[in-house]
């Protein structure tokens, strides 16, 4: 399979190795994987016209799915500028593992925006206009920025920036922009980072695991007596719940149980904004929970996953499905919930709230929006939590204000879900044990929801979300477990503990030792330096007291 990475690349990866200089476009990857410009050509289609950097690494089949997700599909009739996101998975065999760096982030980062070794994020600014001096009468372009990282309010504050400025210069602006971000700090969790671009400073807050969920410590008003005042991005992911939701915010309990037990959701809208947005606010509506299934903010006929998720000869999979094109509405007619969203039109009053309908009427489902599901909840509606959103459309309460008790409320509701699970255990987890452990130490402490909560953690724990969850738990547990036992190790006499060894089991010990420190630094595991450098001081006095020939194969190995 032809990919876009010559050898020079290659060549320049071990030159700056060597020398111990930043290699070109390292700061640059950081952030983002590639910066495509997808144009339609009257002869190919869709096409990339420029990439950079120009020897990126992207497969044939990557190169499409990009091009075809990145334009919409013909039936949404964008005129203008439109904004959307996608995700793709990697193809095989192109896997990268994670140097140190990212795997730092990734330890220090929320679950929900760690870096993604097996997907692309794609976002996307398409413009679509008349031009007389076109064959097909209308210009039609996108630029887009490829990443692992999930920052969705960012890349698209980024494009809102850069794209407008790109579509009257060309090259030349891409370009400028692309080595300007190769000057961009590193993304660093817990902390605050300016980075500029094109004369703007954008100032960005990276959440880390520790700090409290929903809280940013930027705010566009402390930036007053900056001149020029910086772009100020609160939150690098979180997007609009009460926005996003709308349309079925009578039904939240409903979606949240959905996205918690990984349930097969298609997600019909009218345009790729909302089909992506819809699909994003989706998946996060269970954080700090992970959503652990696939999703596809945006999802086409051209897909590459088009076959594995339309075919009727297997239950559908666990995954969330955004899509515009009405020829989705037969072909996944068989899916168990399909959220069919209908034109937004915000007033003085809620908007109009979508009807829960029962999959028999998925015929009418091209005309009629609704949540079309068999669906029972196991939980009860929270009443008042519509009641006091009413109320703040009455009082013209700010959307991001309302947003946010939209996000608390679930926020609040995953963490009472989640709170019985998680007392530390390195042993296989026991159902029945943890279903007796409800009645006293359930959800019902911190939650004032009736209903089922049994029942909704037996279905739970059936699902990729559980088995994501309970793995991520068990490999915190087994990390704990390896600093206690190094820290252990430090404290130990090991010279007064090989007197009485044979050389087997001498050797057998520096070999476990060596492995458990090469772990601790690749790993970057929090252990204090004095007592690594203690252990590797123990290792090389125990190697030292075997004969010569063991030592030469000892610092060889």
């Amino acid at each position: 399979m032809e990919l876009w990475e010559p050898e020079s690349r290659c060549r320049r990866v071990q030159h700056y190795a060597a020398s111990g200089s930043t290699l070109p476009w390292d700061r640059f990857s950081a952030w983002l994987e590639c910066v495509c410009v997808v144009t339609f050509d009257l002869e190919l289609g869709q096409a990339i016209e420029l990439v950079y950097p120009h020897d990126v690494r992207l497969t044939e089949k990557e190169k499409t799915s990009i091009c075809y997700l990145s334009f919409p599909d013909s039936y949404s009739g964008c005129l203008g500028d439109t904004q959307f996101s996608f995700r793709i998975r990697q193809s095989v065999g192109h896997k990268l593992s994670m140097n140190g760096e990212e795997e730092k982030y990734n330890r220090d980062a929320p679950v929900v925006l760690q870096w993604d070794r097996a997907h692309y994020y794609g976002f996307v600014y398409f413009r679509q206009v008349k031009d007389s001096t076109v064959k097909r009468g209308y210009f039609q372009k996108s630029l887009v920025l490829i990443s692992r990282l999930p920052f969705v309010n960012l890349f698209c504050s980024l494009l809102q920036l850069v794209a407008p400025e790109y579509f009257e210069k060309l090259e030349p602006c891409l370009e400028a922009v692309c080595n300007e971000i190769d000057q961009w700090p590193a993304p660093v969790p817990g902390k605050t980072l300016s980075l500029p671009v094109m004369g703007v400073v954008i100032q960005v807050w990276i959440p880390s695991k520790n700090d409290k969920i929903g809280t940013s410590p930027l705010k566009q008003s402390n930036q007053e007596n900056l001149l020029p005042a910086p772009m100020v991005i609160p939150t690098v992911n979180e997007l609009d719940f009460f926005r996003c939701f709308q349309q079925i915010l009578i039904h939240i309990q409903t979606v949240w149980e959905l996205m918690l037990l990984g349930e097969p959701v298609i997600v019909m809208a009218t345009s790729p904004t909302v089909s992506s947005d819809t699909v994003l606010a989706l998946i996060s509506c269970i954080a700090p929970l992970k959503y652990c299934c696939d999703y596809r903010p945006y999802f086409t006929i051209h897909d590459n996953e088009f076959k594995e998720y339309t075919t009727r000869t297997q239950a559908p999979p666990n995954v969330v499905l955004g899509v515009t094109n009405p020829f989705f509405i037969k072909t996944f007619q068989h899916w168990p919930h399909i959220i069919r969203l209908g034109e937004i039109k915000m007033s003085g009053d809620l908007p109009k709230q979508i009807k829960v309908k029962k999959l028999m009427k998925i015929r009418t489902l091209d005309t009629k929006p609704g949540i079309y599901t068999s669906y029972r909840t196991f939980l009860h509606k929270d009443k008042a939590l519509i009641k006091r959103l009413l109320k703040g459309i009455q009082r013209k309460r700010p959307s991001e204000v309302q947003s946010a008790i939209v996000r608390r409320h679930l926020l609040e509701l995953t963490q009472s879900f989640i709170i019985p699970l998680n007392p530390p255990q390195i042993r296989p987890f026991n159902q029945e044990e943890f279903m007796k452990t409800l009645e006293h130490a359930g959800p019902q402490l911190t939650s004032v929801l009736k209903g089922d909560w049994v029942g909704l953690y037996r279905h739970f724990i059936k699902s990729p979300n559980f088995d994501g969850w309970f793995r991520m738990r068990h490999q915190e547990m087994r990390k704990k477990l390896d600093i206690l036992h190094f820290e252990v190790l430090c404290q130990a006499d090991l010279l007064k503990w090989i007197r009485e060894k044979s050389e087997v089991e001498i050797v057998d010990l520096v070999l476990k030792l060596r492995e458990k420190l090469i772990k601790a630094r690749v790993h970057q595991l929090p252990v204090r330096e004095d007592l690594l450098e203690k252990l590797e001081l123990y290792v090389e006095t125990v190697i030292s007291s075997l004969p010569d020939d063991l030592q030469v194969v000892l610092h060889r190995h």
